[in-house]
C-alpha cells in the first residue's frame, strides 16, 4: 500500500472520513458516522469517547463472525476489547467475497461478471476470516499509524518510536486515548511504510470474549421478527408443492371467522393472510386452505430414486482427473460400492421472517441474508423498482446453515408491503420454514477402485450422481443472468465439491452425472462435502478391510503428500485410545482436509434397538493459524452435533411434491441425552487460517458408519443411518 492508494475526505453524515483503496477507486464507502466518530479506511470508526466500531460485511447467523473480525482490527489497532463493538457494513465492492462465491458457484465462473468483475458480498464456504482478515489487519494499521502520527505531533516525537496498547498510544510514560486523537489522526498523510505490532501484546489468538453473545443472553439482540414499525401487519405465506406450482383457489369466507383477520393476497405462486398478528394470520391462512395446480409430475421418493438412478447409468462429465485411469482399470479386477445420501433440511432455530416498509419511493427491507445484493435485487424486482431504492438493513439470524442465501420472503414482504400500503412482517410457519428453502440435493455416489500389492490404491473413481447444485444457486443469485449464462459446462464442481481423494493414488477421477431431482438444490452447511466425504472414508474403510489393513494406519500410509492430515490421524489415535478397528470395538474414524483446514475423527458407537448410539467423539483439528480458539472450538463442536444430526436423522422423502417432514419433530434430532462425550484437540500451525464453521459437519457420517461396520459387521451405505 503506497500513499497514492489513500482518499481523505472531510465529512461523512458528522463524522470524518479516512479511506483507502483496498479494492478499485471506485469503492469509496459511505460508511455513516455519528457526531464525534471518525471513519477509518471502510471499515473502522472511532468515537470521541474512545469506542472502536467494525463494520462486518458477513451475516451473523451463530457462527461468530461478529466476534473474530473486529478482533483482527483490535488486534492490528491495539484497541481495548472492553470498548470495542461491530455494526453490519454497507453493500459496496470493497466488502465483496470471491472465496465465498468460489465455493458457491466454482473457481473461475460466471460470478466474475457481476459488479464489473468482482465477486458480490455474500457468507458462505467457511471463508471470513480467510477472506477478510488482511484487508481488516490493513485498515487496522492504517488508523493505527495515523493515532501514532497524531500523537507524535503533540509530543514532538518520531511516530516510529510510539506505540498503542488497551486504546491509549503510548511513548514512554505519556498516553493518549484513541477517542482524543481521532479527529487530528484524520488529517494526518498516511506513511509509506507501516510498521506491524508483531512482539507486543496481541488480542489475536486469545478466546476473547464474543461481542453478540450479551446482546442474545439478555434478549436486546435484534432480528428481523423483533421490528416493530408503527401501523405495522403480520402476514403467513402457504406454498403449492415444487414443481411450478400455481395458486387456483382460496376460500375467502373461511378467513372471515378469524378474529383480528384483515387481507388475503392471491399470487400466481402463494397464497397470504395478513392480520393484526401472526397468530391470528397463520389462523387466517389454514381456514382459507389454499388450493395449487402443478404442471409437472408430483415429486416423490421414488421419483427421486429413479432420477439419481437414471443419472449414474448416463455418462458422465469429468470434471477433476489425475493420471491415466483407463489405462489402470483397464482388464483389471476393480472394487466398488455405491452410496446413498438423503436430502437434507436445513432446519435452523429462527423461522424465515422478513420485515418490510414501502416509505416515499423506497423499499424499507429488513432481514437476514448471506447474499444481500441478491436479496436486494429480488425485493426490487417483486414490485417493479431499482435495487437502488430498496434500503436493506442486515439483521443477525439465528442460524441458517445456508438457507439465508435465498430471498423469496423478502421479495414476498416487499409485495405485501407495497399492495397494502402499511408495513408488512412476514414470517414462515415452521412446517413452510422447513418444506420451502431449497433443500441440500440428494446424491447417489459409485465409488471404484483397483488394488495393488499390500493394499495399495492404483486407480481411483468417484461418480458422483446428483441435481448441478452451483448452477442452480448461480440461476436463483443472480437475478441478471451473467452468471448462469457463463456456467454454460455440463458438469458442476460444486456438485462434486470434496470428492478428489487427498490420499497419494497413481490415478484417479471425479465425475459428475447431472441429476434433475424435481426439487430445487439449495445450500447447506459444508455443500456437497457431506456426501463426498461419507462415500470417500467410507469406501477407504471397505478397502483397508478388502486389503487386510488396519483402517488408521492403512490412510496414513497414502498421506506422504498431506502430512497435516495425517497428523490429525494420529492425534486422535493417541488421546482417543485407537484400538485398531477390530471387531466388535465400535471405533470408526474418518478425516477430511477442507477449505484450508483439516481434521480427523475417532467416533465410538454402539446400538439401541437399531438405531446408532454415539457415545464419544474425538477430534484433531489444523486449521492454521487461529484468530480466537474458543470460537473455533465452538465451531467444530457445534460442526460435529451438526454432523450427527444428519447423519442419523435430519432429512425428508416428499409425498405428492412436499416435503414429508413438517416439524422439528419430525426429524429425529439428537437431543441432550443423545450428545456425546466430545474431545477437540487443536493442533498449533503456522499455516493460513482454514475455514472452521462447516469443518465438523462431513467426517461424523463415515466415521459413524465404519463404527457401525467395526461393533456389527453391518456396512451402512445410505444416509440417514
Amino acid at each position: 500500500m503506497d500513499r497514492r492508494t489513500l482518499l481523505i475526505g472531510g465529512g461523512a453524515a458528522a463524522g470524518l472520513v479516512v479511506a483507502y483503496a483496498l479494492w478499485p477507486r471506485m469503492h469509496v464507502v459511505g460508511l455513516p458516522a455519528a457526531e464525534g466518530e471518525t471513519v477509518f479506511a471502510g471499515w473502522i470508526k472511532i468515537g470521541a469517547d474512545g469506542h472502536v466500531t467494525v463494520a462486518v460485511p458477513q451475516c451473523e447467523h451463530g457462527q461468530g463472525v461478529y466476534t473474530a473480525l473486529p478482533q483482527i482490527v483490535a488486534d492490528e489497532l491495539g484497541a481495548d476489547w472492553r470498548t470495542v463493538g461491530v455494526e453490519a457494513a454497507p453493500e459496496n465492492g470493497l466488502y465483496a467475497n470471491p472465496l465465498a462465491a468460489e465455493a458457491l458457484f466454482g473457481p473461475d465462473t460466471g460470478w466474475r461478471h457481476l459488479l464489473d468483475g468482482e465477486a458480490p458480498m455474500l457468507t458462505a464456504g467457511s471463508s471470513s476470516v480467510r477472506q477478510f482478515e488482511a484487508p481488516l489487519r490493513r485498515a487496522g494499521a492504517v488508523a493505527r499509524a495515523l493515532l501514532m502520527k497524531a500523537a507524535a505531533r503533540r509530543w514532538d516525537a518520531d511516530w516510529r518510536t510510539l506505540r498503542t496498547e488497551a486504546g491509549f498510544v503510548v511513548h514512554g510514560k505519556e498516553r493518549l486515548r484513541f477517542g482524543e486523537l481521532a479527529a487530528e489522526a484524520a488529517r494526518e498523510s498516511l506513511p509509506g511504510d507501516i510498521p506491524s505490532r508483531d512482539g507486543q501484546a496481541r488480542l489475536a489468538g486469545t478466546p476473547a470474549p464474543r461481542l453478540d453473545a450479551p446482546a442474545k443472553v439478555d434478549g436486546s439482540a435484534n432480528f428481523a421478527g423483533d421490528v416493530r414499525l408503527p401501523g405495522m401487519v403480520f402476514a403467513a405465506v402457504r406454498h403449492g408443492p415444487v414443481g411450478g406450482s400455481r395458486l387456483v383457489r382460496v376460500d375467502r369466507k373461511g378467513a372471515e371467522r378469524v378474529p383480528g383477520m384483515l387481507h388475503i393476497v392471491e399470487h400466481e405462486r402463494w397464497a397470504a393472510a395478513v392480520a393484526n398478528t401472526w397468530w391470528a394470520a397463520n389462523r387466517a391462512l389454514e381456514a382459507i386452505d389454499p388450493r395449487f395446480e402443478t404442471p409437472m409430475p408430483l415429486v416423490d421418493d421414488a421419483a427421486i430414486d429413479r432420477a439419481l438412478a437414471e443419472a449414474l447409468a448416463r455418462p458422465g462429465e469429468r470434471v477433476a482427473r489425475e493420471g491415466d485411469l483407463a489405462a489402470v482399470f483397464s482388464n483389471a479386477h476393480v472394487v466398488s460400492a455405491e452410496y446413498h445420501v438423503g436430502t437434507g433440511l436445513h432446519a435452523a432455530i429462527e423461522p424465515v421472517t422478513a420485515t418490510a416498509s414501502y416509505e416515499d419511493g423506497k423499499l424499507i427491507l429488513y432481514a437476514a441474508t448471506q447474499a444481500p445484493q441478491a436479496t436486494r435485487a429480488a425485493a426490487a424486482r417483486a414490485i417493479g423498482i431499482s435495487p437502488e431504492r430498496v434500503v436493506l438493513h442486515p439483521m443477525m439470524a439465528g442460524g441458517s446453515f445456508g438457507a439465508n442465501l435465498e430471498s423469496e420472503a423478502a421479495a414476498q414482504a416487499a409485495l405485501l408491503t407495497r399492495r397494502l400500503g402499511k408495513p408488512v412482517q412476514l414470517t414462515w410457519s415452521r412446517a413452510e420454514s422447513l418444506m420451502r428453502p431449497p433443500p441440500r440435493p440428494p446424491a447417489r455416489l459409485r465409488m471404484l477402485a483397483r488394488l495393488g500389492a499390500e493394499g495399495s490404491i492404483l486407480g481411483w473413481q468417484a461418480a458422483v450422481a446428483t441435481p448441478s447444485l452451483g448452477h442452480e444457486l448461480a440461476e436463483r443469485l443472480d437475478g441478471a443472468g451473467s452468471v448462469a449464462r457463463a456456467l454454460h459446462e455440463p458438469g458442476d464442481t460444486v456438485a462434486v465439491d470434496g470428492a478428489s481423494p487427498a490420499y497419494r493414488i497413481g490415478a484417479w477421477a471425479v465425475d459428475h452425472h447431472p441429476a434433475e431431482t424435481g426439487v430445487p438444490a439449495g445450500w447447506w452447511r459444508s455443500g456437497a462435502h457431506f456426501a463426498t466425504c461419507f462415500a470417500t472414508e467410507s469406501f477407504i474403510d471397505e478397502l483397508a478391510d478388502a486389503a487386510g489393513t488396519e483402517p488408521l494406519s492403512y490412510r496414513i500410509s497414502m498421506l506422504g503428500a498431506e502430512p497435516r492430515l495425517a497428523r490429525c490421524l494420529t492425534t486422535i489415535a493417541s488421546l482417543g485410545g485407537w484400538q485398531g478397528g477390530v471387531p466388535g470395538s465400535g471405533q470408526g474414524v474418518a478425516c477430511h482436509r477442507f477449505r484450508g483446514s483439516r481434521i480427523a475423527l475417532m467416533v465410538e458407537a454402539g446400538m439401541d434397538g437399531g438405531r446408532p448410539r454415539v457415545d464419544r467423539m474425538v477430534a484433531a483439528v489444523d486449521c492454521g493459524r487461529v484468530i480466537n480458539p474458543e470460537l473455533v472450538l465452538q465451531a467444530i463442536e457445534g460442526g460435529l452435533i451438526f454432523g450427527l444430526a444428519a447423519a442419523t436423522g435430519a432429512s425428508t422423502g416428499y409425498t405428492e411434491g412436499r416435503a414429508d417432514a413438517r416439524s422439528f419433530r419430525d426429524l429425529d434430532l439428537p437431543r441432550l441425552a443423545d450428545t456425546p462425550d466430545i474431545t477437540v484437540e487443536l493442533i498449533e500451525s503456522d499455516a493460513e487460517p482454514g475455514g472452521v464453521s462447516e469443518l465438523g459437519v462431513p467426517v461424523v457420517a463415515p466415521a459413524l458408519a465404519n463404527a457401525i461396520a467395526s461393533l456389527s459387521g453391518n456396512r451402512r451405505r445410505r444416509l440417514p443411518l
